[in-house]
C-alpha cells in the first residue's frame, strides 16, 4: 500500500484515539498540572468573589513593604531598615537576614525603607535591590545589597527630597523585559509645591526604568535606548512614565509586563493607573488632574494628552485616605481570579478588585475587607497573596472564596 493510502488511515486512528481519551481519563489527567488547569477555568464575574486572610506572623515592626523569594521565603522590609525572613513552613525568623537602621532617615512618618526586590538571578548571586530616604537628609536613594552583608551596598541612583518628609515613593520591581523599575513621590508637602509632575526635568513623581546588569560611564547602570525621553532635551532619560503624585505602590504583571500603579490623591480621588508597554512615556495628570477631575489648571498645558485612571474612588469625607496599590493574582489556588488586580485603601481596608475586559474596558468590584493598615500586598513565589499590617505590625496569608453575589449587585464598569 503505497503512503498516500497510509496517511488517511493514521489520521482516523489518531482522532479515535484522541476522541477515546477524552472519555476515560479522569479529570486532573485532562487538565494536567495546576497551572494548566488554572489557565483553562474561565474567571467568574467578581461580585462573584471574596478575599479572605489568615494571620501567619506577627511582632513586626511597621512593616513596609514585602517581596518573595525562589526559596518560597516572603521578606518583609520594615520602616526602620531592617528585613526580616517569613517562610510557611517554619514561621517568622527571630533575626533580621539584612539591617541598614545605619543608612536609613526615619524621620517622618512616611521616611524609611520603603521597597525591596530580589534580583532575577537572586538564587545564584542573593542580590537584593532596595529602595530608602537616606541619612542625612532624606535623600530618595536606589541601592543594591547582598543578603546579610549591609556593609557592601552599592547606590545606583539618588534624587535629593530635603525640603518635605512625605511622597517618597519607594517601590521597586523587576519587569520582563529585565529592566529595574522605581517609583518616586513628586517631593511632598501638598499641591505639588515643586511642579514636579509635569516637569521632565526631575525624577520627583515619576517611575523610572533603568538596566542595572550594566554600566555605562560613571553611572552603575545605563538607560535603556527605547526609554521614551532618551532623546527629549531637557528630560530625564530614566524616566518611563510621569504625572504621579506619590505612586508608593504599584506592581509589574508578569504575564505581559504592564505596569498596575496606585497613586495616591490630594484629598478628593485615589486612583489606580495600568500603563502597558507600548504607553510608555504616559503622563498620568499629577498636578493638572488628580485622578480624572481638574486640580491645577495652571499645570494642563493645551494639546497634552493625558491618560485616565483605569479605576478611582473618592476620598473626601469618605473613610478611604490612601491606596494602597497591590498586584495580579496569578496563583493557582483559585483559577477563577486569575488576571485580577487587588488592592486595598490604608484606612477603609476596602479589597479592591480590577480586571481588564476582553471587550474594553475594565470591570471593578469591591470584594471584601483587608486586615487594618494595609502597606503592602504582594505574591510568593507560587502566586498567592500576602498583605501586611503597619502599626498591629504583622502579616496575612491572602486567598479567595467564591460567594453570591447579592441580588441587584453588580460590578461597576468603566
Amino acid at each position: 500500500m503505497s503512503p498516500r493510502r497510509r496517511r488517511p488511515a493514521t489520521v482516523l486512528a489518531v482522532l479515535l484515539v484522541l476522541a477515546l481519551s477524552t472519555f476515560l481519563l479522569p479529570p486532573a489527567s485532562v487538565a494536567g498540572t495546576a497551572a494548566a488547569g488554572a489557565s483553562r477555568t474561565r474567571a467568574v464575574p467578581l461580585t462573584e468573589l471574596t478575599v479572605v486572610f489568615e494571620q501567619v506572623a506577627f511582632g513586626l515592626q511597621r512593616p513596609i513593604a514585602l517581596t518573595g523569594l525562589p526559596d518560597g521565603r516572603m521578606l518583609i522590609a520594615e520602616k526602620n531598615g531592617t528585613v526580616r525572613a517569613y517562610h510557611p513552613d517554619t514561621g517568622l525568623a527571630a533575626e533580621p537576614v539584612l539591617d541598614l537602621t545605619a543608612r536609613i532617615d526615619t524621620s517622618d512618618n512616611e521616611r524609611g525603607l520603603l521597597g525591596i526586590t530580589p534580583a532575577p538571578n537572586f538564587a545564584r548571586t542573593g542580590m537584593l535591590y532596595v529602595a530608602y530616604t537616606s541619612l542625612p537628609a532624606g535623600a530618595l536613594t536606589l541601592a543594591r545589597v547582598p543578603i546579610g552583608a549591609p556593609e557592601r551596598v552599592q547606590v545606583l541612583l539618588t534624587q535629593e527630597h530635603a525640603e518635605y518628609g512625605n511622597h517618597n515613593g519607594g517601590q521597586v520591581a523587576f519587569g520582563r523585559d529585565g529592566y529595574l523599575y522605581w517609583s518616586l513621590g513628586d517631593g511632598g508637602h501638598a499641591n505639588d509645591p515643586f511642579k514636579a509632575g509635569q516637569d521632565l526635568g526631575t525624577l520627583l513623581g515619576k517611575i523610572v526604568r533603568i538596566d542595572v546588569n550594566r554600566a555605562c560611564g560613571a553611572k552603575p547602570y545605563c538607560v535603556p535606548s527605547d526609554n521614551p525621553f532618551v532623546r527629549t532635551r531637557g528630560a530625564r532619560p530614566e524616566i518611563w512614565v510621569y504625572g504621579l503624585r506619590n505612586p508608593w505602590r504599584f506592581s509589574i504583571d508578569p504575564v505581559d509586563n504592564s505596569l498596575w500603579i496606585g497613586d495616591v490623591g490630594q484629598g478628593l480621588v485615589e486612583e489606580i493607573n495600568h500603563i502597558r508597554p507600548w504607553q510608555r512615556g504616559a503622563n498620568l495628570g499629577w498636578s493638572c488632574r488628580e485622578g480624572t477631575p481638574v486640580f491645577d489648571p495652571e499645570q494642563c498645558r493645551a494639546g497634552v494628552r493625558y491618560t485616565d485612571p483605569v479605576f478611582e474612588y473618592e476620598h473626601f469625607m469618605t473613610d478611604g485616605c490612601s491606596v494602597t496599590g497591590g498586584v495580579v493574582y496569578r496563583g493557582s489556588a483559585t483559577p477563577e481570579a486569575r488576571g485580577t488586580y487587588i488592592a486595598s485603601d490604608y484606612c477603609s481596608t476596602r479589597a479592591f478588585a480590577v480586571r481588564p475586559k476582553s471587550t474594553g474596558g475594565y470591570e471593578t468590584a469591591t470584594i471584601g475587607s483587608f486586615p487594618t493598615q494595609p502597606t503592602a500586598i504582594d505574591a510568593d513565589v507560587h502566586g498567592e497573596l500576602y498583605v501586611l499590617s503597619d502599626l498591629p505590625g504583622f502579616m496575612s496569608r491572602v486567598r479567595f472564596e467564591r460567594v453570591q453575589p447579592a441580588p441587584g449587585g453588580g460590578p461597576a464598569n468603566r
